[in-house]
């Protein structure tokens, strides 16, 4: 009989056991369990066994591998293939849970297959296979914001401070709304294309502020700034392959930077109180022009009437020349006195006194005070008829004559006629 084989004899229990932990190589003996069980590795898998046994709810007692299989009614057999078959679904499910996946009508997803782009997934129920497949999926019409502000805790404050063409620094804090239309692009062709965006937009920024002015860029200039940025913003993410579209950029305010506004403001002050009074002038001028020109229109009217007045007026005058000439010419002296008739009573219907003298070199003088005669010809005219001779009556100038002695003998004088306005 071998040394390490069990015996079968009553009798030589006590040197089978001495043999059976004998080293035969001159060791310490073996050690075993407390019955004279398998050896510790049999004892780890009957440990196992027994905790399988209880977790499918079986006996609770310890497996024992030496006892024959009819000898003992509390032995458990563990049922290998059905444990297999739970373990089997269970990493199947927890399988299929990772993948199948819903893509949302907003979103899409790509697919990565040991790291190789495999397809773009549009919305809906798909399946990938992991671990061999990645799957990236992201909201693609979501409008997303990026801005410069110092207020924003993950950007450099410095960003917002530009250098002019004039050698001033201006605070430019914008906003730039954006979408991602390019998902492949967005994830594969940058390693972080939201950070190329932020630098892309610095820099279009300073590009284009440091061809401006200062005053420009806070006054009439920020519209065309927000526009040129906007288009050079544009042209950058195209040649970087972002996928990326830029729907709007908006420049909030520009201001100096904090150490110099006060002065700035009152700049800004003195600008604004010079446009009021441009405005109030342009005002004025809408105003007095209108009225300059009605004015002009009204004496350039008038001009044209009072020549046309003239004109009309002469060429009556010429034409009634032209017919007293032909009068003239057929009866002279009955045209003379009548034209010195009628001369006399046009000149004298427009005088208020008339002096008559004598011929002769006599220093006689008739005063005929018309005015008078006419204002008092109602009462006076009356009083002096019924006082005065009938001579007074047919000649009323002899009562205003000067007195003279020799008044009677006086020769007919020869009349002249003066006229004083």
């Amino acid at each position: 009989m071998a040394w390490n084989e069990p015996g079968n004899s009553n009798n030589n229990d006590d040197d089978k056991d001495k043999n059976r932990n004998q080293d035969p190589w001159g060791g310490p003996p073996k050690k075993t369990g407390g019955d004279g069980g398998p050896p510790d590795l049999d004892e780890v898998f009957a440990k196992l066994k027994e905790l399988f046994n209880k977790l499918l709810g079986g006996n609770n007692k310890r497996f024992s591998s030496n006892k024959p299989q009819g000898s003992g009614g509390n032995e458990f057999t563990i049922p290998l293939l059905p444990i297999l078959l739970v373990v089997v679904l269970a990493i199947v499910g927890i399988w299929l849970s990772k993948a199948i996946y819903i893509v949302d009508q907003q979103e899409e997803a790509i697919i990565l297959r040991f790291g190789k782009y495999q397809q773009t997934v549009k919305p809906g129920l798909h399946l990938y296979l992991p671990p061999m497949d990645t799957k990236f999926q992201i909201n693609v019409t979501a409008v997303r914001t990026y801005s410069n502000d110092k207020s924003n805790p993950n950007t450099n404050a410095k960003h917002s401070q530009m250098l002019t063409s004039d050698e001033n620094i201006v605070e430019i804090p914008l906003t730039v709304q954006y979408r991602i239309v390019d998902l492949k692009s967005f994830i594969l062709a940058n390693d972080a294309p939201e950070r190329v965006l932020e630098n892309a937009t610095d820099s279009a920024l300073r590009q284009i502020a440091g061809s401006m002015t200062m005053n420009d860029i806070l006054t009439k200039g920020r519209t065309s700034l927000q526009n040129d940025v906007q288009v050079e913003l544009v042209e950058m993410l195209k040649s970087y392959n972002t996928g990326i579209v830029v729907d709007q950029v908006n420049i909030q305010s520009a201001s100096a930077p904090a150490e110099v506004q006060s002065a700035f403001d009152d700049v800004i002050k003195a600008r604004e109180e010079e446009q009021q009074l441009k405005n109030e002038a342009q005002a004025y001028e809408n105003s007095i022009i209108p009225i300059a020109n009605g004015e002009a229109a009204r004496l350039k009217e008038e001009s044209i009437g009072y020549r046309d007045a003239l004109i009309n007026r002469a060429t009556g005058e010429a034409e009634r020349f032209e017919k007293l000439l032909a009068a003239y010419q057929e009866a002279p002296k009955v045209t003379k006195e009548r034209l010195y008739i009628e001369t006399l009573q046009e000149v004298l219907t427009k005088t208020s006194k008339i002096f008559v003298s004598s011929k002769g070199g006599q220093n006689q003088l008739l005063y005929l005070p018309i005015d008078k005669l006419i204002n008092s010809q109602s009462g006076t005219v009356s009083t002096t008829s019924a006082t005065t001779p009938n001579t007074s009556v047919n000649n009323p100038a002899s009562s205003y004559m000067p007195t003279n002695n020799n008044v009677n003998q006086m020769p007919k004088p020869d009349l002249r006629i003066r006229e004083i306005r």
